[in-house]
């Protein structure tokens, strides 16, 4: 691994070998034309031999005062931070919407990061929806933010999910390959549509129940309710989704959980895999069902 350090504002890396030219350092560390040319402009790049250093950490004002909400970390360092969203809460907000809306995720980070003294902007790499539980991950700055991205588009960004569904499944495991569009009989939901969007769930029963199954979900893609609609499509709607046909027996809302978050570091390349626990109301359901 390379050595590195950050001071202040700058990264500092001691390359294996010397870089000749900013197009090298371009390819080493992925960076992309036009934030290398940002950096180089703005006296960001500094090339000594092996020794680099690069303006990657700059404080970014705090535009207004966020709601505060509390806050539960899974993972941070000076590049990403992961977070746990509770659910019934957004990971943003409607910029349309008052002033007065209930506080979201990413209000939750920005009141973290200034009471931490960290100046950074809110950058999500995914979301999730408002009931679902589970880890959000974040970028701290511009370039961990493209390097994630990325990671994302190359689906090297995986995400596990525990659902507990109804009915009694038929396969132990299998594939839903079906594309997801809009419904156009109700503009919050989303069904299985010829012309949609390409949609790919993997799903592997874990315990299966008198009328209920706990599930673990792999997505391929991600379409907006996309496992929502996948199950429920399925014959098997996630327990408490009444948007897609769930009881809300036990739960007020789709117990659907985000166990577990797998990225690479975007300087190291390292893969970290990030768990996150149940939330107290699936778990009780869980222990309802499985008495039942």
């Amino acid at each position: 691994m390379i050595p590195w350090q950050k001071k202040g504002e700058w990264l500092e890396l001691r390359l294996p070998r010397v870089l000749e030219t900013e197009e090298e350092l371009k390819e080493y560390l992925s960076l992309s034309d036009k934030y290398l040319k940002q950096l180089s402009q703005s006296g960001g790049v500094s090339i000594k031999g092996p020794r680099v250093r690069l303006r990657l950490f700059p404080n970014e004002p705090i535009n207004h005062m966020h709601p505060w909400a509390p806050l539960e970390v899974l993972y941070e360092d000076h590049f990403c931070l992961v977070v746990q969203k509770p659910p019934g809460m957004k990971v943003h907000g409607d910029s349309a919407a008052s002033t007065n809306q209930a506080a979201t995720l990413a209000d939750a980070v920005a009141s973290y990061y200034e009471s931490t003294g960290q100046s950074c902007r809110v950058r999500h790499i995914h979301r999730l929806d408002e009931d679902t539980t589970g880890p959000v991950l974040y970028a701290k700055h511009e370039w961990p933010q493209q390097i994630l991205d990325a990671a994302m588009r190359e689906k090297r960004i995986g995400r596990q999910y525990a659902a507990i569904v109804q009915g009694r499944l038929k396969q132990k495991k299998g594939t839903i390959d079906a594309p997801i569009g809009r419904d156009r009989h109700h503009p919050a939901r989303r069904r299985v549509s010829p012309t949609g969007e390409w949609a790919v769930t993997h799903y592997e029963v874990v315990e299966q129940w008198g009328e209920a199954a706990l599930v673990r979900l792999q997505l391929e893609t991600g379409r907006t309710h996309q496992i929502r609609v996948h199950m429920s499509y399925l014959g098997h709607p996630i327990w408490g989704d009444q948007l897609y046909g769930g009881t809300t027996q036990h739960i007020n809302r789709q117990a659907l959980h985000g166990e577990r978050l797998g990225f690479p570091h975007p300087l190291t390349g390292e893969q970290l895999d990030i768990e996150c626990p149940w939330p107290e109301d699936m778990s009780s359901l869980y222990d309802i069902l499985q008495k039942i």
